[in-house]
């Protein structure tokens, strides 16, 4: 066909929009009917138009490695997650990602019988050993295999450093020596109740506390393997954004230091918005935040089986969530058209103004003495749980919906003998350096009120 079909059709200005909807409104204010506002402070509107921009939005036409799906697997024995992981990849998993509480864990029985060329592996140490990365390089010469250990992340989610602060970031410093690879763990902002701007800041913040290390250090780093773990919520469009304009801020931050390195994002849904009873919807949930992920551009994508919060290891669960990917990626085609949300107005514009507030916090951080410096004075956390308390009262008041759990529940559901772990924050007197960001699900105190009635 020779001829554009919008050839045929008038331009209508952004203008002209407008006050064909004043029109229709039949009197009824523009802004308050149909203008709204979210906790990040961005006023949304009924339409977004070409007039907005002073430039068209950037189309990026690169071709992307697509997303691969992972399988998370907690390592209490070795021979038993290898045997897990090999289950996962015949029924779908494309990597894993083992997660490692102690040094006591032997890597080369986690990976036996792997191909490591088709399946990439993360090992998410939840302890710092430059000897245990060390000789991981030594026995497995393969850069399928990322080294996850975020110093950072561990104090903001226990309060404490690994050991100390000097001897943390000089293991660290080996670790990276080693991998060339640094990785960002933002997860726990996001289910600490963080918005979306704050998500952000905190990331970039995070980020600059390692940066600023290595030139204070007079650790000349060209090439770096940057990985951000993220947790996504499912506010739809705004978490398409957060991830796109994480991106953007990344190439802001590391171009200062003139170190080339895309980040890497992974994702997992968040557990802010999961709930214990009528638990099948969390699988709905989960759905739409990893198609946030995807249209985003995660690099991979680890889904939360629908019972995580309360059942251990259930293989059922687990099948159900791969399974969720599976559909999005082979039956729904999410992995046939590269960077599906460049060129749409609204999430540009989503896009652009989640990376300036952000980036306007994380100065306001760097100006008053870094992140770190405002975890240990308490700032940070009392940011995050204001925003949390904000979030919290409109699920109390049914602002903030969660169906089958504060509209439309089924009275009739039973969960006390289904419980297998604890879903509920769990309260431990100890010493910490600073206070811990607490992660805590929404419907808990209204979780806890039907179990004692049942």
């Amino acid at each position: 066909m020779s001829k554009n079909l919008f050839d045929d059709f008038n331009q209508v200005s952004a203008k002209q929009w407008k006050q064909k909807i004043q029109f229709d409104l039949k009197g009824a204010d523009y802004n308050e009917t149909l203008i709204w506002h979210i906790n990040e402070d961005i006023a949304v509107k009924p339409f977004y138009h070409a007039d907005d921009f002073s430039k068209y939005p950037e189309v990026t036409h690169k071709e992307t490695k697509g997303w691969k799906i992972c399988q998370s697997i907690f390592v209490t024995d070795a021979r038993k997650a290898n045997s897990k992981a090999i289950h996962a990849i015949k029924r779908g998993a494309e990597s894993i990602k083992f997660i490692i509480p102690d040094d006591t864990h032997s890597t080369l029985d986690l990976i036996q019988n792997i191909n490591l060329k088709l399946t990439p592996i993360y090992l998410e140490l939840q302890f710092l050993s430059e000897v245990f990365v060390k000789n991981i390089g030594k026995s497995i010469n393969n850069e399928k295999i990322q080294i996850e250990i975020d110093i950072i992340e561990n104090l903001a989610k226990t309060g404490n450093w690994f050991k100390n602060i000097k001897d943390d970031f000089q293991k660290l410093e080996s670790v990276i020596k080693e991998t060339n690879s640094i990785t960002i763990n933002t997860s726990t902002y996001q289910n600490g109740g963080a918005t979306i701007v704050q998500q952000l800041a905190y990331a970039l913040a995070h980020a600059n506390e390692y940066l600023n290390y290595f030139k204070t250090n007079n650790q000349k780093i060209q090439t770096l393997k940057t990985t951000f773990n993220v947790a996504v919520g499912t506010n739809y469009f705004f978490e398409i954004a957060k991830l796109r304009a994480l991106r953007q801020l990344w190439n802001i931050l590391s171009s200062e230091y003139n170190i080339n390195s895309n980040c890497y994002i992974t994702v997992t849904p968040t557990k802010r918005n999961k709930t214990l009873y009528d638990y099948t919807t969390n699988i709905l949930r989960t759905t739409t935040e990893c198609m946030s992920a995807i249209l985003g551009g995660a690099d991979t994508i680890y889904n939360l089986a629908y019972d995580t919060i309360y059942h251990k290891d259930n293989e059922f669960g687990e099948r159900i969530a791969r399974n969720q990917l599976l559909i999005l990626k082979h039956e729904s085609y999410f992995n046939i058209v590269n960077n599906a949300s460049d060129g749409s107005y609204y999430i540009e514009s989503l896009t652009n103004q989640l990376a300036e507030k952000a980036l306007s916090i994380f100065k306001n951080i760097e100006a008053n003495g870094g992140f770190l410096h405002q975890l240990k004075a308490g700032t940070i956390q009392r940011k995050i749980k204001e925003s949390a308390l904000k979030e919290q009262q409109q699920f109390d008041s049914g602002t903030e919906v969660l169906l089958g759990t504060n509209k439309h529940p089924n009275v009739n559901d039973k969960m006390k003998d289904e419980l297998e772990l604890y879903p509920f924050v769990k309260s431990k007197t100890r010493k910490t350096l600073i206070e811990p960001i607490i992660e805590k699900r929404l419907a808990e105190t209204l979780e806890q009120e039907r179990l004692k009635k049942e």
